[in-house]
């Protein structure tokens, strides 16, 4: 995994009324020792959909939770081209903390829409906004290792956001 980038698990408490499941709290130092998030945003994506790639040059964090769906969360180092892939879903819920100084972006995978809180460490500047973007499909994304691994079929081309791990 990409420095700095983490995956916190989440306790989902279930009983016969549903479930409840804390997403954010402030003791959590293992994520938010540095960081103070200071706003939250819900994106409600359709499946199939790529919102990618973007970065945060000024020190943005984000921290990602899947409410509904499933997210293929991908973080992109330009220096070194690694790549981390974050699978995120409902049915396990967890916190995903992405440095906003790697280029990122997810896609809805599955057939539910997906439904995103996330959190950022920064507010969202309307005149001058902390966001450099590229296509999600730019030529120049080519990781040469994916989590770590430099055999991954996906390595040495550029990154095809529909292209299975598997495949």
């Amino acid at each position: 995994m990409l420095k700095d980038i983490m995956v916190k698990q989440l306790k989902r408490n279930n009983d016969e009324r549903g479930t409840f499941t804390e997403i954010f709290r402030t003791d959590w130092k293992e994520l938010f020792d540095t960081d103070k998030p200071v706003q939250a945003n819900f994106s409600m994506t359709y499946p199939g959909t790529v919102r990618a790639w973007h970065r945060h040059k000024r020190g943005q964090t984000d921290y990602f939770t899947v409410l509904q769906g499933a997210l293929k969360i991908c973080a992109y180092d330009e220096k070194t081209r690694e790549l981390t892939e974050i699978i995120s879903a409902d049915n396990d819920v967890q916190i995903v903390r992405i440095p906003g100084h790697y280029w990122h972006g997810f896609k809805a995978i599955g057939t539910k829409t997906a439904l995103l809180v996330y959190f950022t460490t920064r507010h969202y500047d309307y005149e001058n906004p902390d966001e450099e973007r590229k296509l999600f499909n730019d030529p120049h994304v080519i990781p040469k290792t994916v989590n770590g691994n430099k055999k991954d079929p996906r390595t040495g081309k550029p990154w095809d956001w529909n292209l299975a791990p598997h495949k």
